[in-house]
């Protein structure tokens, strides 16, 4: 499945990691209680065929940004 799952276990975290990513254009869903366990959220991504390196590379800046801004990367 291509489905990828970012692990966070912070319900707001989850929301605030997806709703940010959003707006520098990077779809991810949050997943929180009651679809997961309690301490379980996190977001999910579906990377596919049809994506360029170009879009990856895109994501993946947008994923660092917005990790630090939230202080889940360093």
């Amino acid at each position: 499945t291509p489905i990828t799952p970012v692990m966070l276990g912070d319900e707001e975290v989850a929301r605030q990691f997806s709703a940010k990513l959003f707006e520098h254009d990077v779809f991810a869903t949050p997943i929180i209680f009651p679809m997961v366990a309690k301490g379980k959220a996190r977001i999910r991504i579906i990377p596919s065929a049809s994506h360029s390196k170009e879009d990856l590379d895109f994501g993946i800046r947008a994923f660092a940004e917005v990790g630090k801004e939230l202080g889940v990367l360093s």
